[in-house]
């Protein structure tokens, strides 16, 4: 019945403290007093507040009694076999109608409040449908992609460094919330040699997709393939991951965080001491005594360097990055997109932006992510014509012409 869970916790508490006050200065005045008629009690103990506090007040009498037993309850003046059988039934009634709302909330979503029952005595074929329109409703450079992918599977080529087909990833009903739908069957290509763009708004499926090839956490349904190896079954190492949020130690110097993971790539010796000096050259921290210094004293766009350092660490072929320069300043942001463009040779990059003046400055091919699924893919050029073509339709649009969400998105896409 609610949205909002400080709302319900109010709600909640201020029945239960209101309850209990009227019981103690109306009801058990009512309870005690025999001339009251004994119908007019049961029917407010269909309260389920009133009905608990008769029962803790026959209850509390029984210091000053010998107890309660059983064959009380046949004791028409102390009314426990009412309450007890009005808890029981109210049990079961109050469990019903809750599942009720429940259902109706997460499943229909305002649609007829019978059609959730459907779902037991009939399984409508809603995935293959969905597909299918899904299919319909794809641009020609989308549709374009996936026949390249199922090309590119059929005749096992791997001259691709990362393949992706129907990637999907749901995320189950939790908390009374319908389940989440992520990422909706997407289908890439990168070959290498190639950065790759993905823009999209928040919640858009650009962190899950990440996240999936790369092993944090696993696909619903589909596949993905890195230098041929199902990420399934088998984990590509030669791989550097720059996550959305930077995951360092405070103390340790920038040195420290590149020493410790070129070891964990299995570099030793002088390999790893031109390694670490090599990325710290690449992503302009070896000047002075930076990198000697606790990362804690770095700047944020020095911290957001060092990570894709440590991504750089051991000389990936497969670079993922997510959220490059999100929340950075003009000038951290150009020192990153040097950063990138120095490496880009010789690699697969795959990065996540929000932003398409990013994107057009690093990558070699773009593709828009919403709600999931693949709107349009080509060079960044062709990407924002896609857009503006589809804002030369909507000429007006402003805050009050449009929906909020296709502002957001615009705007978000630096097209506003």
């Amino acid at each position: 019945m609610f949205t909002n869970v400080q709302t319900v916790t109010a709600v909640a508490y201020i029945c239960l403290f209101g309850t209990g006050f009227l019981g103690y200065s109306l009801f058990q005045i009512l309870v005690e007093n025999t001339s009251f008629p004994k119908f007019w009690i049961v029917v407010m103990e269909l309260y389920p507040g009133f009905s608990l506090y008769c029962f803790l007040l026959e209850f509390a009498q029984i210091q000053n009694t010998s107890g309660i037993e059983w064959r009380d309850l046949n004791n028409s003046t102390k009314g426990m076999r009412e309450v007890l059988i009005i808890m029981l039934v109210e049990w079961f009634a109050v469990f019903i109608i809750s599942y009720y709302i429940d259902q109706i909330k997460s499943r229909i979503c305002g649609k007829s409040p019978w059609s959730f029952l459907q779902n037991y005595w009939k399984k409508p074929s809603f995935q293959s449908e969905k597909s299918n329109v899904q299919i319909q409703m794809e641009e020609p450079e989308v549709r374009h992609e996936r026949e390249k992918v199922e090309q590119l599977l059929l005749q096992q080529d791997k001259s691709n460094a990362v393949i992706c087909y129907n990637l999907k990833k749901v995320y189950p009903a939790k908390n009374g919330n319908p389940e989440k739908l992520a990422v909706r069957n997407l289908s890439l290509a990168f070959p290498l040699g190639e950065c790759f763009g993905m823009i999209g708004l928040n919640d858009s499926g650009k962190t899950t997709f990440i996240n999936m090839v790369t092993g944090l956490t696993n696909p619903t349904s589909g596949k993905a393939f890195i230098h041929g190896l199902d990420i399934r079954t088998q984990m590509y190492t030669s791989m550097g991951v720059c996550l959305q949020h930077d995951l360092l130690w405070e103390t340790l110097t920038g040195r420290e965080h590149l020493l410790f993971y070129g070891r964990l790539r299995k570099l030793r010796g002088r390999p790893l001491t031109q390694a670490v000096e090599k990325c710290l050259k690449t992503a302009n921290l070896s000047y002075g005594k930076v990198s000697y210094k606790q990362v804690g004293k770095y700047s944020k766009g020095m911290k957001r360097r060092l990570s894709v350092a440590i991504a750089l660490i051991g000389d990936p072929k497969v670079i993922f990055i997510d959220e490059l320069s999100i929340g950075l300043d003009l000038i951290s942001r150009r020192n990153l997109w040097s950063v990138v463009k120095l490496v880009k040779q010789d690699r697969t990059i795959i990065l996540t932006s929000h932003s398409t003046e990013e994107v057009e400055n690093l990558c070699d091919r773009v593709g828009i992510l919403i709600n999931g699924s693949l709107q349009c893919i080509g060079n960044p050029k062709e990407v924002v014509h896609y857009f503006n073509e589809s804002l030369d339709k909507n000429l007006r649009i402003t805050r009050d012409t449009c929906s909020k969400d296709l502002f957001e998105m615009y705007r978000a896409l630096n097209l506003l």
